[in-house]
């Protein structure tokens, strides 16, 4: 595994004499493409000597090893390489025939490519990067996270990916909440905005330590499910799937939020959901129209949250991070989605993460909610994650690991309500105190955090979500007042 930073680098060296990439995100989604047709080409060629009646849906000429491949030293490379990728490559897999009927690790193949684009204008250049990729040996990073290790480094070598949009939730993070859900083996887990399969992964993983037979097998092969509205985190999750032997990948180029949610029934719902919904985005009337009336925000965790309350089975398990703004967010919606999550379901355990998990790229605070639908909540837990000791915040050099999680779950296993220099670090509230205070979940936080300077639209987002919570807090403490001395403010004098 030592040659991954190595690849990343020499990747990245390449590229950077390239016309035709502009910024770390075409980088990566440059790589990605040729990533996946590499690793397909490899399963491939297990899947032909398995099956002497393979077909390749990819023509011979666009298969990897009969164009990419180049021991002799004359493959393709300038003019003539990038006139084939841009003029054939490209529109063959962009309109492979796939209809219903086309098996999943088929159709994958024109899934992927539909949105996918070659950024490269130096053909020698892109000969280099091809020849670099191709020198991986996938077939020794079969029971690792190779893949996920690789894209880890592309990101830490990449460092304004964030910016482009993608925030890579860490190993640490995905590995705990996979834990503390205990999956079992013949259950089926979701994540509607899957990103590269961080939390797949992590399922698989803990997963895999219960199969025993051939049947656990292939129940563990067919557990997950995945969806993930852009291009190429997309294909880099459909990648990771094929690198965790998993020949019929059920990921799909989709967004969870285009289908009226009122619409699901039984045979959409799964037994576990892990995610962390995107946030920060504002929706249009167009996506807010599929949730009923007083569920329709317009911020997208929000209408996340709503999604998945509705496609969790009866008797299900969910752990999903949101930022610190769904718990003290007083707007109607918000407190909407709050109400139902604690009057249908049982929200049991909220971690308050601290703010530094996902930096480099947002310095948004985040909690995970472990629910599960199995009737209304009675009590909720709630559990500040401190920062280890050691550590002022986390960073790319020094991330959140797992063993960070270990109080949590020391606490998570013998529970108690602890105090810290006169502060809540852990605290159990009953679902009629939450209701009192109108479903602010603010709680257990953080109380000496260190000022600091955040991009001026999250601060000023900050400052407005602080300001409406701070409002309900004195509106409904004025009303206790006046209701206990009888005065009515809305009468005149």
């Amino acid at each position: 595994m030592s040659n991954v930073s190595s690849f990343v680098k020499r990747v990245r060296d390449i590229m950077r004499n390239d016309a035709g990439i502009n910024g770390d995100a075409q980088r990566i989604e440059q790589i990605a493409w040729m990533l996946f047709l590499k690793v397909y080409d490899t399963k491939e060629q297990d899947w032909e000597f398995d099956d002497e009646n393979y077909e390749s849906i990819i023509p011979e000429e666009c298969r990897w090893s009969n164009w990419a491949h180049d021991e002799s030293g004359k493959g393709l490379t300038g003019d003539k390489l990038l006139d084939f990728v841009n003029n054939s490559l490209f529109p063959t897999l962009k309109a492979l025939p796939v209809d219903a009927n086309t098996p999943i690790k088929k159709a994958i193949v024109q899934t992927t490519f539909s949105d996918a684009n070659q950024y490269m204008k130096d053909g020698v250049l892109l000969r280099q990067v091809i020849n670099v990729i191709d020198e991986l040996q996938l077939d020794d990073y079969k029971e690792s996270h190779a893949f996920g290790e690789i894209y880890e480094n592309i990101l830490k070598e990449l460092p304004s990916a964030g910016s482009a949009g993608e925030f890579y939730t860490p190993r640490a993070v995905t590995d705990f909440m996979a834990q503390m859900i205990h999956p079992k083996i013949g259950e089926h887990m979701a994540d509607f905005a899957c990103g590269t399969g961080g939390f797949i992964t992590s399922w698989l993983k803990e997963l895999k330590k219960e199969v025993k037979t051939t049947d656990d097998e292939e129940a563990y092969s067919n557990s997950i499910y995945g969806i993930e509205k852009k291009q190429f985190p997309y294909m880099l999750c459909i990648t990771n799937m094929l690198l965790h032997d998993l020949d019929v990948p059920r990921v799909f180029h989709d967004n969870s939020l285009l289908r009226d949610v009122l619409d699901y029934t039984e045979k959409d719902q799964f037994d576990v959901i892990l995610m962390n919904p995107p946030y920060g985005g504002s929706e249009k009337n167009e996506v807010k129209n599929h949730f009923p009336a007083d569920l329709a925000s317009s911020e997208t965790a929000d209408l996340f949250m709503s999604v998945i309350m509705y496609r969790l089975k009866k008797g299900g398990r969910a752990a999903v991070i949101l930022p610190d703004g769904f718990l003290f967010g007083t707007d109607n919606a918000k407190i909407a989605i709050k109400k139902k999550l604690v009057s249908e379901f049982n929200l049991h355990t909220i971690i308050r993460m601290p703010g530094s998990v996902f930096a480099p790229y947002t310095s948004i605070t985040t909690n995970i909610l472990f629910f599960d639908n199995t009737g209304a909540t009675e009590r909720t837990w709630f559990y500040r994650l401190d920062m280890p000791e050691g550590y002022k915040h986390f960073s790319k050099t020094k991330p959140m690991k797992l063993e960070h999680f270990a109080p949590a779950v020391e606490w998570w296993n013998n529970r108690q309500e602890l105090t810290e220099e006169g502060f809540d670090k852990a605290k159990c509230y009953t679902a009629e105190e939450l209701a009192d205070r109108n479903y602010n979940i603010d709680l257990c936080g953080y109380p000496h955090e260190e000022e600091e300077i955040l991009p001026p639209k999250e601060l000023i987002q900050q400052y407005l979500e602080k300001r409406n919570s701070l409002n309900a807090d004195i509106d409904r403490t004025l009303k206790q007042i006046t209701d206990i001395l009888g005065i009515d403010l809305t009468e005149e004098g």
